[in-house]
This record gives structure tokens, sequence and C-alpha cells, in this order.
């Protein structure tokens, strides 16, 4: 059984940081290419980052480039987004995401999600 748990998300002030943590289980994590996706209040799923199966590449969403870093740790199953200069309009559930499909559908091909976890921006 394919299982994705994302670790705590908080409440950050604008400028903060915050590292999310997806431990992977029930399939061969470094077969896969993996995304965060996250959904703010009253909107749809968005894409926000993926990385390659040996984590060689990566994309980013224009609105969290050169603010969020995508990486994973194949040896411990586990996928991390770090976070910096958070702004309010970060505020969202985010959710890691195994992907399936080439690299180039990485923004939307994915098949599994975690439960999520909230991510709160606010002063």
């Amino acid at each position: 059984e394919v299982q994705l748990v994302e670790s705590a998300g908080g409440l950050v002030q604008p400028g903060g940081s915050l590292r999310l943590s997806c431990a992977a289980s029930g399939f061969t994590f470094n077969s896969y290419a993996m995304s965060w996706v996250r959904q703010a209040p009253g909107k749809g799923l968005e894409w926000v980052s993926g990385i390659s199966s040996g984590g060689a590449w990566k994309l980013y969403a224009d609105s969290v480039k050169g603010r969020f870093t995508i990486s994973r740790d194949n040896a411990k199953n586990t996928l991390f987004l770090q976070m910096n200069s958070l702004k309010p309009e970060d505020t969202a559930v985010y959710y890691c995401a195994r992907n399936y499909g080439s690299w180039g559908e990485v923004r939307s091909n994915y098949d599994y999600r975690g439960q999520g976890t909230q991510v709160t921006v606010s002063s």
C-alpha cells in the first residue's frame, strides 16, 4: 500500500522559513519522481515543485521559484520542501505526491497524495 505522510506544518510569520518532509512507503521510492502540491482556502490544487527520481532534475512554479527548494533522500525514502521568505499567499494545505509518466508531465501527473499538512503564514 502506497503511503505518503507529511510532517507537521505550522504557523509562520511572513518572511519566515519552514521545512516540510514526507515519509514514503509501500513502493520503490527511488523509481518515482515526486512533487509537492498545495491547496489554498477556496482554491484548486496548485502544483508547487517536482524532483526527478534520482534528484538531479528539479522544477518550480513561478510563484515559489527562488524561495522554495525541493530535495529528497532516497536512502531514507523521504521528500523535503524547504520554504524560505514565506508570504501570506503561501498559506495552504501542502501535499506530497507521487508522479507517474514522463518528466515533462511532472506538473500534472500524480497518482497518490498524502493527507496534507497546513501551513499558515500570518503575523
